[in-house]
């Protein structure tokens, strides 16, 4: 059984690894990313190396050909999509404005019948107000969306990720054996098949959102893109690929994507049936992603809640940026195992439950009743009466 200063340097431990890995993540978060994307591709192509293996082929071709055909594969799918996402997103940033005043003039009616049945204020105010804000924000947006697009500083960094990302990927698929046998062999043998079932749980969970949410919401974004351009809605390739990236949180990327798409088809046709439409591309996506693709590609994976990994997200990009959201999931994964196994504990302990184990219960006692002298005489037969036991 553990002492208290045995439960206190543990604590102690940890608290400073956890300490010590934020305040890393925070010093390097500008030069992370590419190697945290190299880790999560080598995690995602384990699994067709290792067959492949299995079939006699060494680990460094099998590596090699593996990422080879991974990195033609993501070639030919960015060649043929980044054209149309750059078109759409500049002339988005350019009718940014123009939908800024469409919108307006579909909300001053509902103002006015407001206004009208509460009275709030001046409504001429009101307008200037709102229209004077829409335009900020929709030039500021416009602004940044063309300068990120075309900005160098982006063309530089995309150019480092692009040379990193294959050669940690490489090196990782590569030496899995030799990452996986030192993690192992670092496990305290006292502890080692619980740490060992945590790690166990830990992978289940990761994997079942890498290899498995990461490729419907690819799927996701694909479909919509090219069904949404099909049926003409404007901007439709964008917006289908932002409801695949957005999809990463099961529910939101859909919801988010169904808003905007039904937004944009009524100001472009101010068409019910159009309308009608674009909701039922939508409602058929949903089905067959919860119906067929989800099942088939993700299987019995366990993943991970969709309000912790919106909650994860968010804190990692408020945190630490961009490379705080790609570690978000990991650390949510690790995190919801440890939290499972420490409240497993907690009601193990008797902070949880004050009855004492009954196998380490209080030895029963036994009373000697003598049997009265008029009773023909009988060795004395002893009484067992447990101390929670009424009189």
């Amino acid at each position: 059984m553990a002492t208290a200063s045995s439960v206190r340097n543990h604590a102690l431990f940890w608290t400073g690894s956890t300490i010590l890995f934020l305040a890393l993540v925070w010093v390097l978060r500008d030069v992370l990313l590419p190697f945290i994307c190299g880790m999560a591709i080598a995690y995602l192509l384990g699994p067709i190396v290792r067959r492949l293996i299995g079939y006699g082929v060494p680990r460094k071709w099998a590596a090699v050909l593996i990422l080879g055909s991974f990195s033609v594969v993501l070639i030919i799918i960015l060649a043929l999509i980044v054209p149309f996402a750059y078109r759409e997103a500049v002339q988005l940033a350019q009718d940014l404005p123009q939908l800024a005043d469409k919108a307006q003039a579909h909300l001053v009616p509902y103002i006015e019948m407001m206004q009208h049945k509460f009275g709030a204020g001046d409504l001429t105010d009101f307008q200037t107000t709102i229209k004077e804000n829409m335009d900020k924000v929709f030039k500021v947006g416009g602004t940044l969306l063309v300068g990120i697009i075309g900005g160098g500083q982006l063309i530089l960094g995309m150019a480092s990720f692009i040379i990193i990302t294959p050669i940690v990927a490489f090196f990782v698929m590569e030496q899995w054996v030799v990452i996986t046998r030192w993690i192992d062999d670092m496990i305290p043998r006292k502890n080692y098949e619980k740490i060992h079932g945590l790690l166990s749980k830990m992978d289940r969970k990761i994997s079942g959102f890498i290899r498995g949410q990461l490729l419907v919401s690819f799927f996701l974004g694909i479909s919509y893109a090219i069904v949404l351009t099909l049926a003409g809605l404007k901007f439709g390739f964008l917006i289908g690929l932002m409801t695949g990236v957005l999809s990463v949180i099961p529910l939101v990327g859909t919801t988010i994507g169904l808003i905007v798409s039904i937004s944009v088809a009524w100001f472009q046709s101010y068409s019910i049936e159009y309308t009608a439409i674009i909701t039922v591309i939508f409602l058929v996506g949903q089905f067959l992603e919860g119906n067929i693709v989800s099942p088939r590609i993700m299987g019995s994976a366990v993943g991970l809640h969709p309000v912790w990994i919106l909650l994860a997200l968010v804190a990692g990009g408020a945190l630490f940026g961009l490379t705080g959201m790609f570690l978000a999931v990991p650390v949510a994964a690790v995190a919801g195992v440890l939290i499972a196994f420490a409240i497993s504990e907690y009601k193990k302990s008797l902070f949880y439950d004050n009855v004492a184990d009954p196998a380490v219960q209080a030895p029963a006692v036994q009373v000697i009743v003598q049997m009265p002298a008029e009773q023909p005489a009988e060795p004395a037969a002893p009484l067992i009466i447990h101390p929670d036991t009424p009189e």
